[in-house]
């Protein structure tokens, strides 16, 4: 049974999860369970969001004209608007294009999951949740430096998204407010703010990323909402115990490879902690294995492709219900377009 990725793919430095895309993509080709012609393949995973990449929502139904009895599963995070702290549409939109094409639905976390159920009423026939991987190759431990109590304790932070969601407040403060005489920081990616302490580095490949991964002691993310952060499982796969926002899927990805921090007032104390039992910490860190992913994947694909095969399910087809879904789908994406340009030209 193999599987074709519906999705663009970036090269170089990008976003979270066409980093874990590319990983997965590899590790099902590795296994011999991977068609990169949808048309050819048992399933598609469907990962896009509505702008951007629309000609793919395009091409999924095509597919599903063409192959009635192909299921389409959807890689889904999310919801995006607790995220940004606007553009519900987005998330609307998805959940009509699910209800009328999709046939299941990996969500990147339990907390995604429950979110999207609860606060949309995203569904599908076929439901599991499946947590990011790093590419093992180039994300591990084998280099990490040790940790010394006589130098500086080295903490990192990285966003690829700008969002002030992700964190920045968080920094900020860190920026203004932690012993730099005790610790040093460093931030890679994209960043709204300067910093006057911590040294930012800019968006780098996955090879040097996970170098100076390897380099620091102590990972910190404070981005809010976030389902299932690659950036996060990147650090622990590195061997790094975080501090973590107590929020979203954080703590189901950290497990007790270190501490959740509520807000401003207590963060530096948890990362004291944490430098002061960090054998302990450092010996909890989960484990993310790209090869458990691509399994986990192919499997929830095959249950699906053997309830087919024995007439226990029938896929969605595109139906003249389905049709209408589609337009008015075109409708509230032109009307977001719309707005989007409006608000950033005159508000």
């Amino acid at each position: 049974m193999k599987i074709s990725v519906l999705y663009k793919f970036q090269s170089g430095p990008w976003g979270g999860g066409n980093q874990f895309l590319k990983a997965l993509r590899h590790q099902l080709t590795q296994m011999g369970q991977y068609e990169e012609n949808p048309r050819k393949a048992d399933v598609v995973l469907f990962n896009v969001y509505p702008f951007g990449a629309e000609y793919l929502f395009r091409e999924a139904v095509k597919i599903k004209k063409e192959f009635p009895n192909k299921p389409i599963v959807y890689r889904l995070d999310g919801p995006l608007f607790l995220y940004r702290g606007r553009d519900k549409d987005i998330d609307l939109i998805i959940k009509k294009f699910g209800d009328a094409v999709i046939d299941g639905i990996v969500f990147q976390s339990k907390w995604s999951m429950e979110q999207n159920k609860t606060k949309l009423g995203i569904s599908a026939p076929y439901e599991t949740y499946i947590y990011n991987a790093s590419n093992n190759q180039i994300f591990n431990d084998k280099n990490k430096s040790p940790y010394n109590l006589r130098q500086k304790i080295k903490i990192i932070a990285t966003s690829w998204s700008a969002n002030w969601n992700k964190g920045f407040k968080i920094y900020r403060y860190l920026d203004q407010n932690l012993d730099f005489l005790k610790y040093e920081m460093i931030f890679v990616g994209h960043s709204p703010i300067e910093f006057n302490n911590i040294k930012w580095i800019k968006p780098l490949p996955s090879k040097e990323l996970a170098q100076i991964l390897n380099q620091q002691d102590i990972y910190i993310t404070a981005s809010q909402n976030d389902p299932c952060s690659n950036s996060l499982i990147e650090a622990l796969t590195c061997g790094l115990p975080a501090v973590v926002l107590n929020d979203g899927g954080h703590s189901e990805l950290l497990g007790k490879g270190g501490l959740t921090f509520i807000n401003e007032s207590d963060i530096i104390e948890k990362i004291e902690a944490v430098a002061n039992n960090y054998s302990s910490y450092r010996c909890s860190l989960p484990t993310f294995s790209i090869d458990k992913a691509a399994s986990d994947y192919h499997q929830f694909c095959k249950k699906i492709v053997d309830a087919v095969n024995k007439k226990g399910y029938q896929p969605k087809e595109i139906t003249a219900v389905s049709k209408l879904s589609f337009f008015s789908i075109r409708i509230r994406a032109w009307k977001w377009k719309f707005w989007t340009k409006f608000r950033s030209k005159f508000i």
